[in-house]
């Protein structure tokens, strides 16, 4: 099957119609329609089947373009292999990171590796988890950093190689000039509390946290940015959990923080296939294990 039809069929499917997926690929309609019917010739099925002024997949034209982004993102990480086979002479490495590990941990690499490979290009994106691991497949990075919580039910990232970095503590963050009562605390101390809530993963785990202490969370508010939920927590808005890598990127003068006992997330920097990954793109890996070391984590 021809390769650029495969990358027309994942566009269209991210975009939900020819027209956008013109637009994002730059091509004109009509080729994006006459490269989709000269896709399901070679294929031998219908893939897409349109509804209104939108297009939707058929069975077949899931499972392939499943299959098709997988196969672009290798074609990519072999030319990328390709490129690097002369040695570190030119290159660029892509790498797309949460805020907090943004702010903290890529700085001191993003140093290193530039000191130590000054010819090599180092390209930043910020991102959430489940977004840097599609653009980990789809061949638009090659560096995912990304963490995960050590829920049961959570599938771990196939077809990719994983670096582990280190383990990141999780707090309850609340007013600082509140008090709760009891000898004790847990997260149950705090059911009655309205709660901010983060991204779609910290959401999740903090749930499932809340449900093993015997409680549902009144979730009132939700923002990915830490430097905005602990100035709502400052303002006795709500209550939240915060990771340890977002409390050193900024701590609000005026709440509070708690280390949860035996909670945690791990951080991870993910590259797709097996190793050895292409020399600039393990030049930078390298440059992330010498300068990433257990921080001095918050009181």
């Amino acid at each position: 099957m021809d390769l650029n039809r495969l990358r027309v069929l994942v566009t269209v499917a991210r975009e939900g119609s020819v027209t956008a997926a013109a637009d994002a690929l730059h091509y004109a309609q009509p080729s994006v329609s006459h490269h989709l019917a000269r896709l399901e010739a070679e294929a031998g099925v219908p893939l897409v089947q349109r509804v209104g002024r939108g297009i939707r997949l058929t069975e077949a034209g899931r499972m392939l373009v499943a299959r098709a982004e997988e196969i672009l993102g290798r074609v990519e990480s072999a030319r990328a292999e390709l490129a690097a086979h002369a040695g570190l002479q030119t290159g660029r490495v892509r790498l797309a990171a949460f805020p907090s590990a943004l702010a903290t941990l890529v700085p001191p690499a993003a140093a290193e590796f530039a000191r130590n490979h000054p010819q090599l290009e180092l390209a930043l994106t910020e991102s959430e988890p489940p977004e840097s691991l599609a653009a980990l497949r789809n061949g638009d990075v090659d560096v995912a950093l990304v963490f995960e919580h050590p829920d049961p039910d959570v599938p771990a990232a196939s077809a990719t190689t994983a670096t582990v970095l280190l383990d990141e503590p999780l707090y309850i963050v609340t007013p600082a000039g509140r008090r709760w009562s009891g000898p004790s605390w847990t997260l149950a101390t705090y059911a009655d509390e309205r709660w901010i809530a983060g991204c779609e993963r910290c959401r999740a785990h903090l749930l499932r946290a809340c449900e093993h202490s015997g409680f549902t969370p009144t979730i009132e508010f939700e923002t990915d940015d830490y430097v905005a939920a602990q100035a709502l927590v400052a303002a006795g808005i709500g209550v939240t959990t915060l990771p340890g890598l977002a409390l050193l990127a900024n701590r609000h003068p005026d709440v509070r923080i708690d280390r949860i006992p035996d909670d945690r997330r791990r951080v991870l920097a993910l590259t797709y296939g097996k190793p050895p990954p292409p020399l600039p793109v393990q030049a930078f890996l390298d440059a992330l294990t010498a300068t990433v070391t257990a921080p001095a984590w918050p009181q």
